[in-house]
């Protein structure tokens, strides 16, 4: 661990307990006197604080930059509107350009492809970071404004955070999409969390997909371990996934998650399971 190594915790839905398992082997591995960080990565819903119960110590406030026009320099050559690949911005007639703040990826292409400095940028406040302690665990998340589209760059501005020598702990987005994608860029190793359901056999497919096409080792969790049927062991075994961590389907569990308490703090007889996980990823 003395390079670091960052693991990516992630799931094709929302639902199969991922935050559950990333906060837990954050908190065992911390145990185990490893230098380790939790980054809450699902910025649009982000609630591993709610079990960690970080010491906050610092915030601060995430801004991209956004064209603003000079309407008095423009000379509607258009120049602009044909290099952004995004319509972000659009050459309307005369001098007459508009501007979508939330289609544009702060590129820069237009500021400096227009002929006569008629396009400035501007700063747009997207979000916020906030970072602390939660015990021996660092602690660092994102909260995204409502109404803001911009998940990726603040979900990059949250990983920049990732400290050199840790075991980072990153809790991904549910899905496939473009935070998804932001979110596990760059791990050393995925863990994919789902259900044995038909749900969450349909969406763990879409995720292996996604990491497989990204080139990322990775290997499965199943959480609620016995409560629908096996196929997803079935897929695992048929496309040599790895299953690392079977964490059964037990009401107890439900409800130290419905308190906010920790699975291995509540449920000792759990710890064993995650202390496991915490060593297999010290042997990746």
């Amino acid at each position: 661990m003395s390079k670091g190594f960052t693991v990516a915790v992630a799931s094709g839905k929302g639902g199969t307990g991922k935050t559950t398992i990333a906060v837990n082997l954050a908190h065992i591995a911390a145990g185990l006197g490893r230098k380790v960080q939790y980054l809450d990565c699902d910025v649009e819903e982000p609630n591993g604080h709610i079990f960690l119960k970080p010491q906050i110590t610092g915030r601060r406030a995430v801004t991209v930059d956004v064209p603003q026009v000079d309407t008095d320099k423009c000379t509607g050559c258009g120049e602009c509107g044909r290099i952004c690949q995004y319509s972000a911005i659009v050459h309307i007639t005369g001098n007459n350009v508009l501007t979508f703040e939330h289609l544009c990826h702060s590129c820069g292409g237009c500021i400096r492809i227009c002929p006569v400095d008629a396009i400035k940028p501007r700063l747009l406040a997207i979000g916020e970071i906030e970072l602390g302690t939660a015990g021996n665990v660092g602690f660092v998340h994102g909260r995204l404004r409502i109404g803001n589209v911009r998940t990726p760059s603040l979900i990059k501005k949250v990983k920049s955070h990732i400290r050199k020598g840790c075991l980072a702990i990153v809790d991904v987005p549910p899905g496939t999409s473009c935070p998804v994608v932001e979110a596990v860029k760059g791990a050393d190793f995925v863990l994919l969390v789902t259900e044995p359901t038909p749900f969450g056999l349909n969406d763990l497919k879409l995720a292996v997909a996604l990491v497989r096409q990204m080139g990322l080792p990775f290997a499965v969790a199943i959480n609620r371990y016995g409560l629908g049927n096996d196929e997803v062991e079935k897929y695992c075994k048929s496309e040599n996934i790895e299953i690392i961590l079977k964490l059964p389907d037990d009401r107890r569990i439900a409800e130290a998650y419905s308190t906010g308490q920790m699975v291995v703090d509540a449920l000792c007889e759990y710890k064993e399971q995650f202390l496991g996980l915490a060593h297999a990823m010290a042997g990746r």
